[in-house]
């Protein structure tokens, strides 16, 4: 192949992301300068995150349209002009949404090729370690203690779950239909699952919550965290991990109601955070996590689609509540 196909941000959204907003384009496969690596991807990720790059600037710099769309995957090292890498090799890295890519080396990993592929973008990549720090160093959930999770079916969700159960917690998750709430519970082991969508979101939540929430894992934002909020406890723990329900509209909500009410008179600490802050304790979490997935106490959740060409439309479905667990597409 001498072509690179890439999927370029063409078109602001003007509310919620379509695939119009997308253009597909080829390009010369580029040629990797002193430093760098050239890659064909061979499985690409999404992040809700995605679409709050499109309205500015976050953890990473703001998409402007014209741009390649981002996005981290799997590669295999075709030509290497960097010291530590050869050709066969797999890296992950920023790969952005097109078949080849010229990385610096300084920004991409090596893997492990005996380790499943979709393994490495979900339990042992940016998911895995989000879940992990997340939920133990922001939340520090305590046994006996209920946690509850927004989102729960997504790809930090369906992990944060396990792990509060693995802490002695009691896990309680919310989602957009009955069918995945069925399917936490008898799938994943939640203790119970909340339809935000189609019930009575607080009074759903007072039941499956009657000792209120301890700590509540927020994927989020909008009505969920109001309503989370109103059920904690005193000494609560709040770790904002994401703002979905923010992400992709034109009208975000406002604030969620009783902030700072709540805080105040029931001394919760809410605490946001970015999984990059713990990257130095990367190889901890990982040896954990992969103990966890060898005894048989942690399932990785993997939603794969097949097709580069299904990389706008895979997207699209991600934000109407398609997937289950972490999303990707195999090229």
């Amino acid at each position: 192949m001498t072509v690179n196909r890439q999927w370029i941000y063409a078109r602001k959204p003007n509310g919620q992301i379509g695939t119009g907003n997308f253009d597909l384009r080829e390009t010369p496969i580029p040629e990797p300068a002193q430093g760098e690596v050239l890659v064909r991807a061979a499985m690409l990720q999404f992040d809700a995150a995605s679409r709050a790059w499109m309205q500015g600037q976050t953890y990473r710099s703001q998409l402007n349209p014209g741009d390649v769309m981002a996005g981290r995957g799997l590669g295999e090292v075709l030509e290497s002009k960097a010291e530590g890498f050869a050709p066969g090799d797999l890296i992950m890295g920023d790969i952005g949404w097109q078949t080849h890519a010229a990385l610096p080396a300084r920004h991409i990993q090596k893997l492990n090729k005996n380790i499943l592929p979709e393994l490495h973008l979900s339990i042992f990549g940016i998911t895995g370690l989000t879940a992990y720090f997340g939920l133990l160093d922001v939340g520090r959930p305590r046994p006996g203690e209920t946690v509850l999770v927004s989102a729960a079916a997504g790809a930090v969700g369906v992990l944060v779950g396990q792990i509060a159960k693995l802490m002695g917690c009691r896990a309680v998750g919310t989602a957009s239909d009955p069918d995945k709430c069925k399917w936490l519970v008898e799938e994943i082991g939640y203790d119970a699952a909340v339809d935000y969508r189609h019930g009575n979101l607080h009074a759903d939540l007072k039941a499956a919550c009657p000792r209120g929430v301890d700590v509540y894992f927020d994927n989020t934002g909008g009505e969920v965290l109001s309503a989370a909020l109103s059920r904690m406890n005193l000494w609560g723990r709040v770790a904002c991990c994401g703002a979905v329900a923010n992400y992709d509209t034109a009208t975000p909500a406002p604030g969620p109601a009783g902030v700072p009410g709540f805080l105040v008179t029931k001394r919760i600490r809410m605490e946001g955070f970015v999984v990059m802050d713990f990257l130095n304790r990367r190889r901890e979490a990982e040896i954990q996590l992969a103990q966890w997935v060898e005894d048989g106490k942690l399932k990785p959740v993997v939603d794969i689609v097949d097709g580069f060409e299904k990389m706008p439309e895979t997207l699209v479905g991600m934000f109407a509540g398609k997937n289950r667990g972490k999303l990707m597409v195999r090229l």
